[in-house]
């Protein structure tokens, strides 16, 4: 009997000391892994289509982590709670952005980490607990929660494209093209025409050129003979009309002087007479000029009469 107990102690020891042994290797093990990785917690205020637990986690492109939980918030529905495991020497800064992306080859969702700058902090939970980041809305949760209103643009697209490509209407471009055909050839059978056309307009261009270049010339010509010619001969017209006007005066001074005389010698008045008509004939024709130059200057210069308007 006291053999039995002994063997029932020695057993019991062994037990208790294989099962201690394997509690502190699963410490160890569990202190490791503690070590070697670090857990956050991502929010999300939209839906997380396609994203999984055991997704991946990448920062910049490469994978440093996965998602250990999903689960709603219980104080809120409408956001998601995503709880990643990424490796310690990662570097989470408080700037950190976080969203759902789709990796290039194989379209499976992961939560992309980017950003983080030098200088800023790390990410740390001042009260205890997993660190949060906040994702950023992702173009792609959009694209998955509009996913019915494509496809049925898309769909309503094909079948206006199907209406549009029926038979009336592909006969109707075969025949436009057919008369494009033709409208080409004609003008390819005409090219010669064509180009004979354009270099007769291309000549026709240059003369109208010349002849806007000579009227614009005649036309300088002109000003100036009659800012030249016209001034002189204006200028001496004005020295006649006060020479004449001076002439005028000295007669009738001398007419006045003279009336005495003159009433009482008949013969001198009828030869004094003829010479006074002729010089008032004089002075009329004299403003007969002037008021024609006065009109019309070039006219008068060059020897052209104005055209008379038409009065109804």
């Amino acid at each position: 009997m006291e053999t039995r107990a002994h063997h029932v102690l020695i057993g019991l020891f062994t037990v208790i000391v294989v099962a201690a042994a394997l509690l502190f290797g699963l410490w160890l093990a569990k202190s490791s892994t503690d070590r070697q990785f670090a857990e956050y917690q991502v929010v999300f205020n939209e839906a997380v289509s396609g994203l999984s637990q055991g997704s991946a986690v990448q920062y910049n492109g490469i994978k440093v982590g996965d998602v250990n939980q999903l689960k709603l918030d219980p104080q809120d529905p409408r956001r998601v709670l995503a709880r990643i495991r990424v490796g310690a020497d990662t570097p989470i800064k408080q700037d950190t952005r976080a969203k759902l992306a789709l990796t290039g080859v194989t379209g499976m969702a992961v939560i992309q980490l980017s950003g983080g700058s030098p200088g800023s902090p790390a990410l740390t939970s001042p009260e205890g607990g997993l660190p949060v980041i906040v994702a950023d809305p992702s173009p792609l949760s959009k694209l998955l929660s509009n996913g019915e209103d494509v496809m049925t643009n898309i769909n309503d697209v094909v079948s206006r494209a199907s209406q549009l490509m029926s038979e009336e209407n592909v006969a109707r471009i075969g025949r436009t093209l057919d008369h494009l055909d033709k409208a080409t050839g004609a003008v390819a059978d005409q090219r010669d025409d064509i180009r004979a056309l354009l270099s007769q307009l291309a000549q026709a261009s240059k003369q109208a050129n010349a002849t806007l270049a000579q009227t614009e010339q005649l036309a300088r010509s002109a000003n100036g003979l009659v800012d030249q010619q016209g001034r002189a001969t204006l200028e001496s017209a004005r020295n006649a009309m006060a020479s004449l006007e001076r002439s005028t005066a000295a007669i009738d001074r001398l007419l006045n002087d003279n009336r005495a005389a003159l009433n009482g010698g008949m013969q001198g008045l009828g030869e004094l007479g003829p010479a006074v008509r002729e010089l008032r004939d004089a002075a009329n024709s004299l403003r007969g000029i002037t008021r024609k130059f006065d009109d019309n200057p070039a006219g008068f210069l060059l020897g052209r009469d104005r055209s008379k308007e038409f009065e109804p």
